[in-house]
């Protein structure tokens, strides 16, 4: 059962995690339709050439009648070529002189086009100019993929329990959704939560294995060589909580500024809560090797708080249960610390 919610949810991540790339790959990598020519840049251009093509073919006709009448002179090679040179210089001088006279105004056409390439659309005036950097530069509000490992260990107020003695190496594994709701355009603050699968692995040393008899759980030695002895256990998370950008804000033009909510410097703090999907206690060892998905008391809920520090898309974090590892009276009172690193967060 865990390893269905496993994939699943890795498909899912895998799925999100490439829309979101090609969302980013449109802003921040412009498409081939993205970096075409403005239909009006274009229209301007090619009606400029137009004009330009038609003075050059009426002053080509003019000019290829006045080599045909100076060709019936029969003049010597040495006047003609002269003469022919001083023809094509006046008739140079008249076209620049027409092309000039229409007046294109290539600081303006220019101006277009980059307007154009930045929002991929053309705007006729500065107030449509400003709408569309307002829209292109809204607050950030978006649902990426994450994914994280920390190394875990069981922390409590009281005397060293029998877990406690024989704790081997722990670990949490965590991948979901991250929604990131930016307050404003410009607040270096923003709301967090999402959904994510966390998947917890608690491994026993010296020998000792998890075991249970009429419903309670315990350590006991394992009779023989013993390769893997771990508990593990799956919760459905929802964090909720705050994040700080330290971003500078900058400018988009037209007295429009924003803040870049998921890049730079952030800091953030939220709660969480979870739910027990599975357990699944795994021995193996040269005398007997098993899996086990019955209870193993592992509380079915859990809670607690985690502080992140970002720089752009890697995360270093720590999160501290407020509930037990285990209900009732087992393990008392061991909580989970976590240490470790994400991605996407």
């Amino acid at each position: 059962m865990i390893k269905k919610f496993i994939i699943t949810g890795m498909l899912c991540l895998v799925a999100t995690s490439i829309n979101a790339q090609r969302k980013a790959l449109s802003l921040n990598l412009q498409s081939k339709e993205d970096t075409t020519v403005s239909p009006i840049v274009k229209e301007k251009v090619e009606e400029y050439a137009t004009k330009i093509n038609t003075i050059i073919q009426e002053e080509k006709k003019q000019m290829e009648s006045e080599l045909l009448a100076l060709q019936a002179k029969n003049l010597d090679k040495i006047e003609f070529d002269k003469q022919k040179a001083q023809i094509a210089d006046t008739y140079s001088q008249k076209i620049d002189t027409r092309i000039e006279s229409l007046g294109f105004d290539l600081d303006q056409v220019i101006q277009k086009q980059v307007r154009y390439s930045l929002l991929n659309s053309d705007v006729t005036s500065n107030e449509e100019l400003k709408e569309k950097l307002l829209k292109k530069f809204r607050p950030t509000k978006n649902l990426d993929g994450y994914f994280s490992y920390g190394i875990m260990t069981l922390k409590n107020d009281k005397a060293d329990n029998d877990l406690d003695k024989n704790l081997g190496y722990a670990n949490n594994l965590e991948f979901g959704l991250k929604f990131n709701y930016q307050f404003s355009r410009t607040s270096p603050w923003g709301l967090i939560s999402g959904l994510g699968f966390s998947w917890r692995t608690v491994r026993t040393d010296n020998n000792m294995i998890f075991s249970k008899q009429n419903g309670d759980i315990f350590l006991t030695k394992y009779e023989g060589s013993l390769d893997k002895a771990k508990l593990r256990t799956g919760y459905l998370m929802v964090p909720l909580g705050l994040q700080y950008n330290f971003s500078k804000l900058k400018s988009a033009g037209m007295d429009v500024m924003y803040r870049p909510y998921s890049d730079g410097f952030r800091v953030g703090a939220n709660v969480y809560g979870g739910i027990k999907m599975a357990s699944n206690n795994i021995v193996k060892g040269d005398s007997q090797g098993f899996r086990d998905k019955s209870n193993y008391q592992v509380n079915p809920f859990v809670y607690g708080a985690q502080v992140t520090l970002s720089y752009d898309n890697i995360s270093l974090f720590v999160k501290k249960d407020f509930s037990n590892f285990f209900k009732d009276s087992y393990f008392q009172n061991d909580k989970a610390l976590v240490f470790g690193v994400a991605l996407g967060w």
